[in-house]
């Protein structure tokens, strides 16, 4: 009785659907989770002027901390109050122990205890690397 050999091919191919599919749930997953800073400075805020400001460039963890006219807080497009803010202050410290740095935008028209105020957390929370925006 005579064997027949099969010359067969592989069986198995490999199949790039799943590699396609984690490499968008990665892509779908860092633009989640990106904090965009740009949009915290350009929030409708008419800062103060002063004549000697300087240019203020972008640090990577830089948080800026934006107040309203009515003296609201908001920090990466969120609403928050002294509470809140702090919270927000420490837990920046805690995941950047290095230095972290902040940036205050306040309102020309906000009372200066709102600004104050802001300052005291930064330091509550361990931040003495804050800067007060100002128009040239």
């Amino acid at each position: 009785m005579a064997v027949k050999i099969k010359n067969s091919r592989a069986l198995g191919t490999l199949s790039l659907t799943p590699l396609i599919d984690v490499v968008f749930l990665l892509l779908v997953f860092f633009l989640v989770a990106t904090r965009f800073a740009q949009e915290d400075r350009e929030l409708d805020v008419l800062l103060p002027s002063a004549s000697t400001a300087a240019a203020v460039t972008a640090e990577p963890n830089e948080i800026a901390i934006n107040i309203t006219r009515d003296g609201n807080y908001f920090v990466g497009g969120q609403t928050l109050d002294d509470t809140g803010l702090l919270l927000v202050l420490n837990e920046s410290v805690a995941s950047n122990p290095l230095g972290q740095t902040v940036i205050i935008r306040a309102d020309q028209r906000v009372p200066f205890q709102y600004v104050a105020n802001a300052m005291n957390l930064c330091n509550t929370a361990g931040i003495h690397d804050y800067t007060i925006a100002t128009e040239e």
